[in-house]
């Protein structure tokens, strides 16, 4: 069983400017241009989920495109960018996608014995049995105790995701966090956190936690001082 890990990273950067709104579109057009049956662009088995993290992530970073390949992910992207054909649909625009930039990193995640900092943008913590909960709760120590549970399971997802299982305990701390607001997700509308939090485990930047991160919802960035 592994306890730490060291995995890969590739952030792919493309000149071409993309709304928020865009985003699923964009990775609809790069699911379009593969063979089905590669599971990791889309994360199905056939007409079924497939229930683990997403390997491949379409953000929008500095309001452009972007891929985020995380282990298994950085080979396999490699069927996208075998293929001459860098003509995307993205509504109902036809562009030529060009690359910017392509960052190759390896990332060590394990807990430490001390707190690293991270920002977590668009973060969709509840479902619909969660909300009801968190709704009815009256204090926001209460709240902030939800919501840190939930933050700790969401990094041990992503852990087991990529075959990681931690034996010392991972501790989050929300530090600063807004106010809630409205996004759809799949048509459905829900509560999106911007927060501020702590936590004793390393975590590469861009990643995504929780919910629809395969269409950037939920994404890291590290605030720690260089």
């Amino acid at each position: 069983m592994n306890t730490q890990k060291k995995i890969k990273l590739l952030i792919i950067h493309f000149r071409n400017s993309l709304l928020l709104c865009d985003v699923s579109a964009f990775r609809g057009a790069i699911i379009s241009k593969v063979p089905a049956d590669l599971t990791l662009f889309h994360n199905h088995i056939g007409d079924n989920l497939r229930y683990r993290y997403p390997l491949i992530q379409y953000k929008r970073l500095h309001g452009k495109a972007a891929i985020i390949c995380v282990g298994e992910g950085t080979e396999t992207i490699g069927s996208f960018f075998s293929q001459a054909d860098f003509k995307l649909k993205i509504g109902k625009r036809e562009e030529d996608f060009v690359v910017e930039s392509i960052r190759a990193n390896q990332w060590l995640l394990q807990p430490w014995d001390t707190e690293f900092q991270y920002t977590l943008r668009k973060w969709l913590p509840l479902n619909s049995a969660n909300y009801e909960k968190y709704m009815s709760l009256d204090s926001v120590v209460e709240k902030y105790a939800m919501l840190e549970k939930i933050l700790i399971g969401n990094v041990l997802s992503f852990a087991k995701g990529i075959g990681v299982h931690f034996e010392q305990q991972v501790v989050c701390k929300i530090i600063a966090i807004e106010e809630p607001r409205p996004l759809l997700y799949k048509g459905v509308k829900m509560m999106a956190f911007d927060l501020e939090f702590k936590t004793n485990v390393s975590l590469p930047d861009y990643i995504g936690l929780g919910k629809g991160v395969s269409l950037g919802f939920g994404m890291v960035k590290s605030e720690n001082k260089k």
